[in-house]
């Protein structure tokens, strides 16, 4: 009886510390890079600009980018309405975490 191949996933870890480049994010999410921009404008997600032209994305911002592409991708929720629903999600965790209670 012979074992199947192992196969391993590789990757990389992000933290609050960690930038990524708005091509960074559109290879991670095989998205266009209009739709980056498109959560930027509606307030999805928000950058840092490098030298005045280049925008960098902060690993916090990332877990954003992550709901904000299933919620469109699943859901079909236009990015305002995606930018509606992310800041009722960290209300609704604020308000949990005031109130001392965790995730049910």
């Amino acid at each position: 009886m012979s074992l199947p191949d192992e196969t391993y996933l590789t990757g990389e870890i992000f933290d609050e510390r960690s930038a990524l480049s708005v091509n960074d994010l559109t290879r991670m999410f095989a998205v266009d890079e209009r739709r980056i921009v498109e959560w930027v404008e509606e307030g999805v997600i928000s950058v840092i600009e490098v030298d005045g032209a280049h925008w960098r994305i902060s690993g916090t911002q990332l877990r954003r980018a992550r709901i904000a592409l299933r919620l469109e991708r699943d859901l079909g929720v236009n990015p305002a309405g995606v930018a509606l629903v992310l800041e009722l999600l960290e209300e609704l965790e604020r308000f949990r975490r005031e109130h001392g209670r965790g995730r049910s």
